[in-house]
């Protein structure tokens, strides 16, 4: 199989994808991996199982070809990955992720697709996707993504994530900004820590940006996400939007 999904848009190449893999001198994961693939075309699931059957610690345990059948195959397989696509037949991607965490809570879903429309991309970051990447990049980096996406962290390729923050920004524009209840107060080192997540930075580049460990940024990306009672980074930056905490300009 070539070395990479596709081509690579201008001004992409340098990009890779926007977030942290597993420590370098963390703890190895006892067991595989177990990473469910869900698209319509039957040669690209095949691919990626090919691929991923090179990596020992990603064990592919089942494929589906659209969002109804992903369901199905979550609740009997309970994966630690689900790899999605975003439009298929019968049931999309976006509206299958809901259904996949009634049914298997703990598998973390990654979005891989054609589509760099940023409504999907915040649709399916609403739906409980925790991944969002663009079928472009290299089956080196698919691999990496399963790996920091099953240690905890969030992943979206960062030509997304600057049309992300467009996104919120014309969002915040034509909505209504009234608050039923005040916003949690965040310190001003995680307000500086939540803009740079915003910016699809890692958290190895945010440590550096600050001058702080990695393990200060994770504690603070935790912190927040208790202050604001939320799942994920991308989740944050939302609410954050929403919210006025941060103003992108």
């Amino acid at each position: 199989m070539a070395e990479s999904f596709g081509p690579m848009r201008d001004g992409d190449a340098d990009d890779g994808v926007a977030g942290m893999g597993p420590d370098a001198g963390g703890t190895p994961r006892k067991e595989p991996i177990r990473v469910l693939v869900v698209d319509d075309h039957a040669l690209f699931r095949r691919g990626l199982e090919i691929v991923l059957a090179a990596e020992e610690d990603i064990q592919v345990v089942g494929e589906a070809g659209d969002g109804a059948e992903a369901v199905d195959k979550a609740a009997d397989l309970l994966p630690d990955i689900v790899l999605m696509d975003v439009r298929m037949p019968k049931r999309g991607g976006i509206e299958a992720c809901t259904s996949i965490k009634e049914v298997a809570p703990s598998a973390k879903i990654i979005m891989l697709t054609i589509s760099d429309e940023e409504a999907d991309l915040y649709e399916a970051i609403k739906a409980g996707a925790t991944g969002y990447l663009l079928k472009e990049i290299s089956t080196d980096e698919v691999a990496t993504a399963i790996r920091a996406v099953a240690d905890g962290q969030s992943q979206i390729s960062p030509s997304m994530a600057s049309k992300l923050l467009t996104e919120f920004k014309s969002m915040i524009q034509r909505t209504d900004e009234r608050r039923l209840v005040p916003a949690p107060r965040l310190t001003d080192r995680e307000l500086e820590v939540l803009k740079l997540v915003a910016t699809g930075m890692n958290n190895r580049d945010i440590a550096k940006e600050l001058f702080i460990s990695e393990n200060t940024v994770k504690n603070h990306v935790r912190n927040i996400l208790e202050k604001l009672q939320l799942h994920s980074r991308m989740e944050a930056v939302v609410y954050a939007m929403r919210e006025k905490i941060l103003e992108i300009r």
